[in-house]
């Protein structure tokens, strides 16, 4: 069944198969409530980034994920794609460059960019002062390779390193494990 809500067309999944249903029931989530305060959340450092996790696919049912990424001037990962999940990224603060293959945009406060399954791109901060912004992925998983791979900070810490070479090699070492694939010159 589908649901119509307005101009939006809403498509009804069993939460237990992920298939198509024509239960509105279904709809029904058995997610717990999650509830942030400014300055919580797990929070890593990942090659010179710091992301804290808003939702993560254990808090949302794997449906997605969220967090908050201050990307530091110079910061950003190379051009890559992903092969389950569409990216989302919405700044909050400062300028973020981004590269959908030879076109660049400069998104400042306020702009949001979503990266569909496959579409190579890579993301870098350019200005001179860290940027802030959400991303999000759909469906959850990504966000494992980063508590995986980060650094955990505790949530007074605010300044991170800048990536080691050691840092660099083992995100490059879990992200196939993870659908992604850098596109290295």
């Amino acid at each position: 069944m589908t649901l119509r809500i307005g101009v939006y067309v809403v498509q009804c999944y069993d939460d237990r198969t992920n298939t198509p249903t024509r239960n509105p029931d279904s709809m029904k989530t058995t997610s717990p409530l999650t509830l942030r305060e400014p300055g919580e959340g797990l929070r890593v450092s990942v090659v010179g980034d710091i992301y804290t996790f808003l939702a993560t696919g254990k808090e949302t049912n794997g449906r997605y994920a969220l967090w908050e990424a201050v990307v530091y001037p110079g910061g950003g990962p190379p051009l890559h794609k992903h092969q389950w999940e569409e990216e989302g990224f919405y700044v909050l603060e400062g300028e973020i460059t981004f590269v959908l293959g030879s076109e660049r945009l400069v998104a400042s406060q306020g702009t949001f960019v979503n990266m569909p399954v496959g579409t190579p791109h890579a993301f870098k901060n350019e200005g001179a002062t860290p940027a802030k912004m959400l991303i999000s992925v759909a469906p959850a998983g990504l966000e494992q390779m980063f508590l995986e791979i980060g650094k955990p900070l505790s949530p007074g810490e605010s300044s991170v390193e800048p990536p080691s070479k050691e840092e660099i090699d083992k995100l490059l070492a879990a992200a196939p494990s993870y659908g992604i694939e850098i596109l290295l010159p």
